[in-house]
């Protein structure tokens, strides 16, 4: 069985993410904190499936605990065949508001925990002959919105780094590459609404509407799950072609 490794896993995307390469038949490195269900029921839901779980909890803005939690996957399941960075926070104010402290959160978290698990993943790829990586970033990777610089930023430099880092593996089997999704009704986005709200003194619905779904022209969320059968085809054997590259699932956002 290979083994997947995604980071912010506990919940939202990265909940889906695991569940769904669980299903396909992967062990499971989980990680990320303790929300409304403990971890332990998580664990045993994926374990379920047939896949051997491993929990870690490493910080993301902490590069001795990733280093930790790569070496301790690696040890326990002998590789990581598949890494997906999806670990992410948002924070909404206007850019002469925004708190530098929130700005560095935001950039530790959302690219630099990928730049140093993706060092870290490379050369086990690289010894066994074949790896997958994956970087969940954003329709904000490819077009901005007000009131999000440090997001909007980190997920644009999260698809430079995709692109680096394809090329530098492209002959050792190993492929990089970006999702970009629209709104997904997320813990993380659910968070914004008020947030928002009090930013632009806008009812809530009307941010749903007017603010996150406007340049959907779907008007609705995307499914996480949707997302999840993306990044297994990814994993495929069909897909060993596809890297470098972003891949919209944003119901036509970027299309306009």
């Amino acid at each position: 069985m290979k083994t997947a490794l995604i980071t912010g896993s506990t919940s939202g995307i990265g909940w889906s993410l695991a569940q769904e390469f669980a299903k396909a038949g992967y062990n499971i490195v989980l990680n990320g904190f303790e929300n409304d269900t403990p971890i332990a029921e998580l664990c045993r839901s994926l374990e379920e499936h047939g896949a051997k779980v491993l929990y870690l909890d490493a910080d993301m803005r902490q590069v001795h605990q990733i280093t930790a939690m790569m070496d301790k996957a690696a040890q326990y399941f002998g590789t990581i065949d598949v890494l997906i960075n999806n670990a992410g926070i948002q924070y909404v104010a206007a850019v002469q508001d925004f708190p530098p402290e929130k700005w560095q959160e935001i950039l530790d978290i959302n690219l630099s925990s990928a730049f140093h698990t993706t060092r870290l993943a490379i050369p086990m790829m690289q010894q066994a002959g074949w790896g997958r990586i994956i970087n969940i970033a954003s329709a904000h990777g490819l077009v901005a919105s007000p009131y999000k610089s440090a997001y909007v930023a980190a997920k644009h430099g999260l698809l430079g780094l995709t692109k680096t880092v394809a090329l530098e593996v492209a002959e050792a089997n190993i492929t990089c590459n970006a999702l970009c999704p629209g709104y997904v009704k997320t813990p993380l986005v659910e968070a914004q609404i008020p947030a928002t709200a009090r930013e632009r003194g806008i009812p809530e619905s009307e941010v749903i509407s007017e603010v996150m779904l406007k340049n959907q022209p779907t008007k609705a969320f995307v499914a996480s799950q949707d997302i999840a059968a993306l990044a297994l085809y990814l994993c495929s054997d069909y897909a060993g072609s596809i890297t470098g590259t972003s891949l919209n699932i944003d119901g036509g956002w970027c299309a306009q």
